[in-house]
């Protein structure tokens, strides 16, 4: 099989002429380069239709299930959001109930918007060495079931943002047992089964629907991703239908050698890129355990088995708690004096990534900075029980009774979880579409929320649309706002922080 950058490139010297599109016409136009307008076409006579792939892409899409161990694949050219939503509106009816993970991204709140669904949560513990996010366990994931019984699918995400994996086969052996699917949010784990020091694919280990981000940890370009279905839960014709809906109907052929190019580098040079990757990672961890200040995960004594059970290579978070600077200036003084670019920056810590597109002098730079920048640190006067629990909201426990069903009803319904207090709140799917005023943040407590508010990166709400708006979450959202993070659905008004709550509750 063809490679099809190769094919890509050959149709482009054939000297056929582009009576077709796209508008350029495969000529370097502006500031466009002509390498790449060379490369970019159509569905044309010889490459095939993606979305009624019959020979060349549906070739495609079975080496990346061959790869990945899925019965089937999907190329995705809108980012794993549209896989999301194709996965989530395949599988569970029109109004029904999905259990997820509270720490889930947006975009399954926004699947859930327009299926109309239920939610009910699972929320994750946290890890307290650096203040991240666990992922959600079986025994969680069991218990739930077992209370609420017309819940019709499960999501969850692992790899988390910050690399904890989740027991991905334990949990779709239990979720299995109540006959239905487990939707898998993998978009951080491209890379997994490909080497012996990672944890397997969510597809080996049994889930029907998994969606993977390829350009966040293999070498894809942005916006590539694919979406593997296993079993016979989630009806496929279904699913097909939903990604035509949600995927562009002119799909990107760029992009999609993007994913055959990096799949193939995976499967076929993957032993030796990721023995390369794992090599460097722990190297780094070993000189980064001289830090006396700042706490780095994971350490360098966690074994490989860890690696392969719980925690993914190639994400480093970088603590900043107890110590006189937040994740936001560490950020900043990383960016500005030593030309290192974050993956992302919280209240307590930042977030690096690695991946085998990394050179040597990428680590050695990032070591080097941390280094010299925890000799100069001294621990803060105050400790750092202020961000005990920042990030996911969590909710007290309601003592295994199940709520009743009303307009306005209990969130706190799930286990597992610490609370500051019980919350009400209003299905998103009968709220978002609702009049909105603005309230500056002092007044909002009380107020339900009309509009997501988080941290982007990762996209993970600190309140959904519907939620009524705790004590808790204004010092919160208030912290974020003093530590000096972009938080979204927060508008600056008069000089205060307001965000929209519904007009008529």
């Amino acid at each position: 099989m063809d490679k099809l950058f190769e094919k890509l490139k050959n149709y482009s010297e054939s000297g056929i002429y582009p009576c077709h599109m796209p508008g350029h016409k495969r000529n370097g136009m502006g500031a466009m380069p002509e390498r790449l307008a060379r490369l970019d076409i159509t569905e044309i006579e010889g490459f095939d239709n993606l979305h009624q792939p019959e020979e060349y892409l549906r070739e495609l899409q079975q080496y990346a299930a061959m790869a990945y161990g899925a019965g089937e694949s999907y190329y995705l050219v809108g980012g794993s959001t549209c896989g999301i939503l194709s996965a989530v509106s395949a599988a569970i009816p029109r109004g029904g109930r999905l259990l997820i993970a509270r720490n889930c991204h947006k975009s399954i709140y926004h699947a859930a918007y327009l299926r109309q669904l239920r939610l009910s949560y699972l929320y994750p513990e946290r890890l307290s060495q650096v203040d991240i996010c666990e992922a959600v366990t079986a025994g969680q994931v069991r218990e739930e079931l077992e209370r609420r019984r017309d819940i019709q699918g499960v999501l969850i995400v692992s790899p988390t943002y910050e690399g904890r994996i989740a027991e991905v086969e334990e949990i779709a052996g239990i979720v299995h047992e109540f006959g239905i699917p487990l939707i898998v949010d993998e978009a951080h784990g491209a890379h997994l089964g490909f080497h012996s020091a990672f944890a397997r694919g969510s597809s080996q280990a049994g889930a029907d629907l998994v969606v993977t981000s390829v350009h966040k940890t293999l070498p894809a370009m942005t916006q590539t991703a694919l979406l593997h279905v296993n079993g016979s839960l989630v009806d496929r014709r279904l699913l097909q239908r939903f990604l035509r809906i949600y995927q562009s109907s002119s799909p990107s052929y760029v992009l999609m050698a993007s994913i055959d190019n990096a799949l193939r580098l995976a499967r076929e040079d993957g032993q030796q890129l990721f023995q390369r990757m794992f090599d460097s990672w722990k190297r780094m961890l070993e000189k980064l355990a001289a830090c006396r200040v700042l706490t780095i995960w994971p350490p360098a004594s966690l074994p490989l088995t860890e690696y392969q059970r719980h925690q993914d290579i190639g994400k480093l978070v970088i603590s900043t708690q107890g110590t006189e600077m937040n994740g936001q200036q560490l950020y900043r003084v990383l960016l500005e004096k030593y030309g290192l670019q974050m993956e992302m920056a919280c209240d307590s810590y930042v977030l690096a990534m690695f991946t085998i597109g990394d050179k040597a002098s990428g680590y050695e730079r990032l070591t080097d900075a941390l280094l010299e920048l925890d000799g100069r640190m001294s621990q803060a006067v105050c400790g750092s029980d202020e961000s005990e629990g920042r990030g996911v909201p969590v909710r007290e426990e309601t003592g295994g009774k199940e709520p009743e069903e009303s307009k306005v009803e209990p969130q706190g319904e799930t286990s597992g979880m610490r609370a500051e207090e019980s919350r009400e709140s209003i299905p998103l799917s009968e709220c978002w579409d609702q009049p909105v005023e603005w309230v500056a943040l002092r007044d909002a407590v009380g107020r339900f929320a009309g509009e997501f508010v988080n941290i982007y990166p990762p996209g993970t709400p600190v309140l959904v649309p519907g939620e009524k708006i705790q004590e808790g979450d204004r010092r919160l959202i208030g912290q974020y706002l003093a530590d000096g993070l972009k938080v979204q659905g927060i508008s600056m008004r008069d000089a205060q922080p307001t965000l929209a709550v519904l007009a008529r509750v």
